[in-house]
């Protein structure tokens, strides 16, 4: 995971920094993970990072597209690794997010959607909201 994350750095232009390396390595351990997550993480082992430098950090590999946004209704939103094309399972209650493969049957039926409306789809997302095994079990 380290060398590949290196790497798409460098392809990337951007500087392999320990900062930008602790931050990847938080969100592919967290898998989804706000803001406040990442700069708890990052602060145990970079003491003096400011919660500004992480979302700079945030907002160039955001640029690079080497992370994506996940922008949750009425909660802050989280980033992950891009990856393979998936949706989310997102529980209403705890907020746990769980990634599905999104199969290639939504994928081309939102297309054919948008083609209809002469609209160029370049990406396709859903989230699905409900409450998670443990939140259901409890509720």
């Amino acid at each position: 995971m380290k060398l590949d994350i290196i790497q798409k750095l460098k392809e990337h232009d951007l500087k392999v920094t320990p900062q930008r390396l602790t931050i990847l390595d938080t969100l592919n351990r967290y898998g989804h993970a706000s803001i406040d997550e990442i700069y708890k993480e990052v602060k145990k082992v970079h003491l003096s990072i400011s919660l500004a430098t992480v979302y700079k950090n945030i907002t160039s590999l955001l640029q690079v597209k080497l992370i994506k946004e996940l922008a949750l209704n009425e909660a802050k939103s989280k980033y992950e690794i891009i990856k393979e094309p998936h949706s989310h399972l997102i529980c209403k209650k705890c907020g746990s997010i769980e990634d599905i493969n999104l199969s290639e049957q939504i994928e081309q039926n939102a297309s054919k959607l948008a083609s209809a409306k002469e609209f160029a789809a370049e990406e396709t997302e859903l989230n699905i909201y409900g409450l998670c095994k443990n939140c259901k079990q409890n509720n």
